[in-house]
């Protein structure tokens, strides 16, 4: 897969990204599918201190540590803001945000030592915290940059005007966005969101593009009836509802975050890259997600 700029300011990144949010299994499967992504030609890979019960990062920089793949060879994200109660973190009593300055200096050291590794390519806060101190949360975020711990610096799960307040702090860019995008969720394209990543020069990072498998398997009205289309110009194509699916997301210069642990849907995913959807096909669907679909004059 041809490498894609992330925005004017970012790293290079591969068109698909993979993500650990939906992580259950052992070390061993992961192994497994982090190397079917490198094969399939995906370096990139999404992590938060709070994936795979707080545990992801660790198992990812114990395959790092074996030498197998360089890490000069992958792009790494990590982030954190979302805070979990979960056994291995005792002192969490409820699910809360924190963006302060101290927790995203200690999120940093954490994740750099568990990945094993000296740098992260992209530092992302996972939502906002209202609470913060942003003046401070900026300065934080622009030395670990000066630093060298973090190369860049990202957002995930914010809405345009949180976008616009931190940016309205900040010295540095803000080269990535992590929004909700598929088939059966639009919302971005209605609410501003899409148009504002893009105004900003930035490439979104489309989460769940398969909808966490409710495209393929959902059974509520709105599902059936995109994957009625689905079917129908997935025969045009010689191809499958899924690859359709996310070539609808790449049409919109999005890039799939894969959060599948099924290698099919994986393969389906990389094979979307393939196709290049007709102006109007994209429409078809796109009207497939509305009841009463309207244009305007």
């Amino acid at each position: 897969m041809e490498k894609v700029y992330l925005s004017d300011a970012g790293p290079k990144v591969s068109p698909a990204i993979y993500g650990f949010w939906r992580w259950e299994k052992d070390a061993s499967q992961m192994e497994q599918i982090v190397h079917l992504c490198v094969e399939l030609g995906i370096n990139t890979f999404d992590h938060a201190d709070r994936y795979g019960d707080y545990s992801c990062e660790k198992s990812f920089g114990d395959i790092l540590a074996k030498g197998s793949i360089k890490r000069s060879d992958i792009v790494l994200f990590s982030k954190c803001g979302v805070s979990i109660p979960n056994a291995a973190r005792p002192n969490i009593r409820v699910a809360h945000v924190n963006t302060s300055a101290t927790h995203i200096q200690q999120s940093v050291e954490n994740s750099l030592k568990n990945l094993k590794t000296d740098y992260l390519d992209v530092f992302l806060l996972d939502q906002l915290d209202p609470l913060s101190d942003l003046e401070s949360t900026a300065l934080t975020l622009e030395k670990l940059k000066s630093s060298g711990k973090v190369k860049n610096i990202g957002v995930s799960n914010f809405s345009v005007y949180q976008h616009q307040l931190l940016v309205s702090y900040l010295n540095i860019p803000v080269v990535s966005n992590h929004i909700d995008l598929n088939l059966l969720n639009t919302s971005s394209l209605d609410n501003g969101a899409l148009d504002y990543i893009k105004q900003k020069y930035l490439r979104p990072l489309a989460v769940s593009p398969l909808a966490g498998g409710r495209i393929e398997n959902g059974t509520d009205e709105l599902a059936l009836r995109v994957r009625k289309k689905l079917i129908e110009i997935a025969e045009k194509y010689d191809s499958n509802l899924e690859s359709i699916a996310v070539a609808w997301l790449v049409k919109l210069g999005a890039l799939p975050l894969i959060g599948t642990l099924e290698e099919k849907r994986i393969r389906n995913i990389v094979n979307s890259f393939s196709i290049n959807l007709d102006h109007q096909d994209w429409y078809e669907l796109y009207h497939a997600t509305r009841p009463s679909p309207t244009v305007q004059d």
